[in-house]
């Protein structure tokens, strides 16, 4: 009897934010070079003379859908908190400007919640339910990360 395995793609993007009401550095507006694991626990698949034969998932197919829903939108992005208006309205008086607006503080917690919650249905409601999102691990610095389990 097969076990279910574990993959992980790993996915970099750059963005901005500010923590407003942080007592530290990180209330003031600077970037991060972040990094995101997405970690799907499921079974080897057994469909001989397909391009799939032997994976959980294709690593592409990861990616793919990742970069589509979370990656392209937040890379080279400023991620703001809606409550900070004052930096909410002066981004927005900056033409063409990439800025994200969350309900929440763009903590590296915060941040790895929403993705988890955007990419979580995607891999539970497809490939005809074999698959569950079971980590979304996000690195904001190479020290420091916030882990979200299913």
């Amino acid at each position: 009897m097969n076990k279910k395995i574990e993959i992980t793609r790993r996915l970099e993007f750059d963005a901005g934010h500010r923590i407003p009401n942080h007592e530290g550095h990180c209330r003031h507006i600077h970037g991060h070079r972040y990094v995101m694991e997405v970690t799907l626990l499921g079974d080897v698949l057994n469909h001989q003379g397909y391009s799939d034969d032997g994976m959980v998932l294709d690593f592409g197919d990861i990616k793919k859908l990742a970069n589509e829903l979370v990656i392209n939108k937040w890379d080279h992005a400023f991620l703001v908190a809606k409550e900070d208006e004052s930096l909410v309205n002066f981004l927005a008086s900056i033409p063409d400007h990439k800025t994200v607006v969350l309900d929440t503080i763009p903590t590296v917690e915060n941040l790895a919640q929403t993705a988890f919650s955007i990419l979580e249905p995607v891999f539970k409601n497809n490939f005809s339910g074999r698959l569950n999102l079971n980590r979304l691990r996000l690195y904001e610095t190479p020290n420091c990360w916030a882990d979200v389990y299913a």
